[in-house]
């Protein structure tokens, strides 16, 4: 068998050792408890989540009111979105998306629009799947209440002016929601006015933290509605025990791994640049991932005449772990919708994206450089 060569870091990182020890803090010493209990195994605990708040707050430039813990992005979005436009309705049911969205993004905008009366306008994008401001700008109306646009592209890898797309919502009094999951470990990070949000959606285990946890930072004095009810916990914003250590994990992996990226531009930009040139020089391949403005260690391709599924299952017996795209939809027979709104319909299911990590080598990028001819020709013959 192969060794494994594993180009999927956009799906998800490893737990660095040193996240997975901060987690153990909440698993013993009577730091196990709820931190809603008033006994000393509760407090212990609170305690802990206290600091942890307060840490990410520090961190992200924040205050600990304003740091919302979640179980991952999926449900950072869901609030953001869900919770806004429903708190928001009686001012206006327009909302504001982009085609290229995670579909923990776009299905929240569906349901709204089928089930609960608001309209929805889905931003085009360019043939590198960015956003034009000035489109924002037309789309907005007297009765917009809620923009959403993503940081960075996870199937290609694309960075949108999240920063100028915010400036013009603040400018004309419309909330601003970013799904950040990607940008967080890869790209630049000071405060989080960076992206010049209301909302911004983070998750850990894209940067070497625990899956199952998560943030929503919620810009002070927005209060969205909750979609999930019981108890008075996370300021009566998000109900259920929290997960203490998933918590810790995620702030340890904030503190050690955003800033500086731990995704290292200076380290990924040859590997990634190897790649790209291996994937031109194929014919029948197209890459899809922008040169410029795009995470670094990100490459995405289509090929013609093939399909992701053929694409790659040869991947998977040299040992490539890679992906036709958005993890959560990987098993998905239908086409990338991010291709299909840059304008590629027809190679939209022949999608292959090799996303890169702190770990990846040059020998790995050589191995699969070498066996990528022989995959997409198998690829093509057997579709």
């Amino acid at each position: 068998m192969p060794p494994t060569i594993y180009f999927d870091y956009n799906a998800t990182t490893p737990l660095d050792p040193s996240v997975g020890l901060a987690m153990q803090t909440a698993l013993g010493d009577e730091a196990w408890g709820n931190p809603s209990s008033v006994h000393r195994v509760g407090r212990k605990a609170r305690a802990l989540l206290d600091d942890a708040r307060d840490r990410a707050a520090r961190f992200l430039g924040a205050r600990p009111s304003e740091i919302i813990f979640t179980s991952g992005g999926t449900e950072s979005n869901n609030l953001a979105i869900f919770g806004t436009a429903r708190l928001l309705k009686s001012r206006g049911r327009h909302l504001i998306t982009s085609a290229v969205e995670h579909h923990a993004v776009l299905h929240c905008f569906d349901y709204l629009e089928k089930q609960e009366g608001f309209s929805v306008t889905r931003l085009p994008v360019d043939s590198d799947g960015r956003v034009c401001p000035s489109d924002l700008k037309r789309a907005l109306r007297p009765d917009t209440v809620l923009v959403s646009i993503m940081a960075a592209n996870n199937e290609i890898g694309t960075l949108q002016p999240v920063s100028a797309l915010g400036a013009i919502c603040q400018e004309n009094g419309v909330v601003f929601h970013t799904d950040a999951a990607q940008w967080f470990g890869k790209e630049p990070f000071d405060t989080i006015r960076l992206f010049q949000a209301n909302l911004v959606s983070v998750c850990a285990h894209k940067f070497y933290g625990p899956k199952g946890a998560g943030l929503l930072y919620i810009q002070s004095p927005l209060h969205p509605d909750p979609i999930l009810f019981g108890g008075g916990h996370e300021n009566e914003r998000r109900a259920g025990t929290e997960n203490l250590p998933a918590i810790l994990g995620l702030v340890s992996a904030l503190e050690r791994f955003v800033s500086p990226p731990v995704f290292n531009k200076s380290h990924l930009a040859p590997l990634t640049a190897k790649l790209m040139a291996c994937i031109d020089s194929l014919p029948g391949c197209r890459r899809i991932s922008p040169r410029d403005q795009s995470l670094s260690n990100t490459v995405s391709f289509v090929v013609q005449g093939a399909d992701s599924m053929g694409l790659m299952a040869g991947l998977d017996l040299e040992g490539v772990c890679a992906s036709s795209g958005s993890a959560c939809s990987s098993g998905s027979l239908e086409p990338s919708h991010v291709v299909v709104a840059i304008g590629e319909k027809s190679s939209a299911n022949s999608l292959v994206r090799f996303s890169l990590g702190r770990g990846s080598s040059l020998q790995e990028v050589e191995h699969v450089c070498a066996a990528l001819p022989e995959i997409i020709r198998r690829a093509q013959l057997s579709k």
